[in-house]
């Protein structure tokens, strides 16, 4: 006689074989949740590839918000906001490793030829630019221009949906705040643009270039190559009133609103005696204090970006990046970063959380920081073999924008 097969074990609901895993799905889910929540991402890999339940279940975002505030760039700041929540969280974290290992697929977006002033005379561009949902606003000489993304890519549309003009000169910086484009022109003006209108608004704010503006809660503060700071009101029927005049004793670079809007910070040049961090008061004009005492002369401060309403990041031509916070020392940085071709830093950018990226003076160097180590993690050379300082960079999860003096190139990390 043959021989008969055995029975089968009946399969549980969802895939999953054998009566162990239909005991664990009469666990409480809160319990469920509790426990996968000690595992690591290969754990839950693994746990994944038991059955479909188990790989759906393994892939719900609160088992890997842990993990993610953890890794670099994953859209969680360090106080645990979220902010790419439309994006799951096991998608980050998978993506992070490709920012962690440097791979991505590099393109160039745009191009733009150098600006002629005379005959045989050029100069180069300095772009500024922001990202705002769909689109990417970005400073091409006198003008702003919104391009629209391409659908699931780092691409962008080949015409500007929009164009914003006013001023005669090339744009310094800009912002985007509450539908307005306040921008600072070398013609020491400010603009103010609505976003989706053709209202403008230019008045005349210094007696030379406008290098750096900012713009929170109703308010504009500019910095200017004149030795002066401003703080003018954007609120209705008095838009372009200065409100007060801070006398820097120095070329301003840059500048930065606390988002408490109880101060703001300026960047000078570090031609004189006084550090080239300093603290107003948004309500008097009046210095509040100075940040650090070692900058060393032409140690000049180009970029300054508040983290949390009491850490800020700043970057210029000493050639570091510098963690400054509030609450503890305002003579002592609590963390520094040393470009390590002894170049200057045009700007830099934070996760919010633990990754830092900058742009270098020479060749488009970008390089990616992890705060929690002293040398660099990553470097990209975007303008190999001709030099080009990156004047300005932004990134979300998965792609990163750098802006040179002839274009604008991205880094894909979905790519690989």
């Amino acid at each position: 006689m043959g021989r008969k097969g055995s029975p089968r074990a009946p399969q549980a609901e969802g895939g999953c074989g054998a009566a162990r895993p239909s005991l664990l799905w009469a666990l409480p889910e809160e319990l469920l949740l509790l426990i996968c929540s000690y595992l690591d991402a290969r754990a839950l890999g693994r746990l994944g590839q038991v059955c479909r339940r188990l790989r759906a279940f393994a892939g719900r975002d609160p088992l890997w918000r842990r993990i993610a505030r953890g890794c670099l760039n994953s859209g969680f700041t360090r106080l645990g906001a979220d902010l790419a929540a439309g994006i799951p969280v096991k998608e980050r974290v998978k993506v992070s490793q490709n920012w962690r290992r440097g791979r991505c697929r590099r393109e160039t977006l745009l191009k733009w030829k150098r600006k002629q002033v005379a005959p045989f005379s050029f100069t180069l561009l300095m772009p500024w630019m922001h990202l705002d949902g769909e689109y990417l606003y970005l400073s091409q000489a006198e003008d702003i221009r919104a391009y629209r993304f391409r659908p699931d890519s780092a691409g962008l549309q080949r015409h500007p949906q929009a164009i914003f003009s006013g001023h005669q000169e090339d744009v310094c910086r800009f912002v985007l705040a509450s539908s307005h484009i306040v921008s600072g022109g070398g013609d020491g003006n400010i603009v103010l643009s609505k976003v989706h209108s053709s209202f403008s608004i230019k008045f005349s704010a210094h007696e030379q270039e406008v290098n750096c503006v900012d713009c929170q809660g109703g308010i504009i503060v500019s910095g200017s190559r004149d030795r002066t700071a401003k703080v003018w009101s954007l609120s209705s029927g008095r838009a372009g009133h200065c409100l007060h005049t801070v006398q820097t004793e120095d070329r301003v670079w840059s500048i930065a609103i606390s988002p408490l809007l109880s101060s703001f910070v300026t960047g000078t040049a570090c031609c004189g005696h006084t550090s080239p961090l300093r603290i107003w008061d948004l309500e008097s004009g009046q210095l509040a204090t100075c940040l650090g005492t070692d900058f060393h002369r032409g140690a000049g401060v180009l970029d300054i970006v508040y983290e949390t309403p009491f850490t800020l990041l700043s970057c210029g031509y000493d050639t570091y990046i510098r963690s400054w916070d509030l609450r503890m020392s305002t003579r002592k940085c609590v963390m520094e970063w040393e470009e390590p071709h002894d170049s200057a830093l045009y700007c830099v950018r934070s996760d919010g959380n633990h990754m830092i990226a900058s742009g270098s003076a020479y060749y488009g160097v970008v390089r990616l920081w992890d705060k929690r180590q002293s040398r660099c993690l990553q470097s990209f050379s975007l303008s190999s073999p001709t030099s080009s300082p990156v004047y300005c960079l932004r990134f979300t999860t998965t792609y990163l924008y750098a802006a040179l003096a002839s274009a604008l190139h991205a880094l894909d990390f979905t790519a690989p």
